[in-house]
């Protein structure tokens, strides 16, 4: 193991990122001079540490042995700094949330924002990915999901619940016939995800309703709530998100109504550090909150 912490910390994030730009990113160093930081260590290491190609980075065994260790340090670290108390009672450092677009476009900006006015010192991440996160791999330090995961070393609680409905725009609705029963919604334009893009079954709203051909179609809420706002047709959407989105109107609200929960996902081996237990118990509360204010005014 080398001596210096510094050079470890840059291995692991290029060793993650599988790039010295992805990691020059996380880590806002300049590729090149992370490049002559890995060439160091493996010169003074005496051996290869990566496989390196146009496509990337890949770790060798020498290398994959390394990270091992090197992970081992740094989780000692996260709980060594986790058990020194912080007298100004300020979370502090920077903390990575994944999260599906939903969550990440409607509810995490305003919540992240309050938290960081709170917290001057603290630095929020968001990752927006339609995909689950892998966090033994350290994608992020902690995550938003839709369902409890059923594999993996982690700690996972609920959130809170969530409702969805039908909408569309109100220039769709006036150019089209009148949609009074599930049934109408076979002469009408879908939007939805795309089906075999959906990365979790909670996500399949339209088959839920017996609904196959999605005219128009993305894995991106966000995406398709504007595709439902510029009159492409009629989707299922966040309750939370409608405020957002002047021109759009929930329909057969009386019939159909889906209820979802968020839940938040960490690694097992973060359940002692503090830091990290009292940012997730802020942003469970603060979720929590702004999903009723949202839903209590559509």
């Amino acid at each position: 193991m080398p001596e210096n912490w510094d050079d470890l910390r840059l291995f692991i994030a290029v060793a993650r990122e599988h790039s010295l730009s992805g990691a020059g990113k996380v880590l806002r160093l300049d590729p090149a001079t992370l490049g002559r930081r890995m060439a160091r260590l493996e010169k003074e290491l005496r051996t290869a540490l990566f496989v390196k190609s146009p496509t990337g980075y890949a770790v060798t065994e020498a290398g994959s042995q390394l990270l091992e260790r090197a992970e081992a340090a740094e989780q000692a670290m996260r709980i060594a700094t986790a058990e020194v108390p912080d007298p100004t009672d300020q979370l502090r450092g920077q903390i990575r949330i994944g999260a599906p677009d939903g969550c990440a476009n409607y509810l995490l900006p305003q919540v992240c924002a309050a938290l960081v006015a709170e917290n001057p010192e603290l630095d929020i991440q968001i990752v927006a990915l339609p995909r689950v996160f892998n966090l033994s791999r350290r994608e992020a330090d902690m995550a938003i999901g839709v369902s409890v995961p059923t594999a993996g070393r982690l700690v996972v609680h609920k959130m809170t619940d969530y409702r969805l409905h039908l909408a569309a725009s109100d220039r769709y609705l006036a150019a089209h016939d009148t949609i009074r029963t599930v049934a109408d919604l076979q002469r009408h334009r879908l939007v939805g995800y795309i089906p075999d893009m959906i990365f979790d079954r909670e996500l399949d709203y339209l088959a839920e309703l017996s609904l196959t051909r999605v005219p128009l179609a993305s894995n991106s809420v966000s995406v398709q709530m504007n595709m439902i706002r510029q009159g492409g047709g009629v989707g299922v959407v966040h309750d939370f998100a409608l405020s957002a989105t002047p021109g759009v109107t929930r329909i057969l609200a009386g019939e159909v109504e889906l209820s979802r929960a968020f839940y938040l996902i960490r690694h097992e081996d973060d359940r002692r550090n503090q830091r990290l237990s009292r940012f997730a118990e802020k942003l469970t509360q603060g979720v929590r909150t702004e999903v009723a204010r949202l839903e209590a005014i559509t």
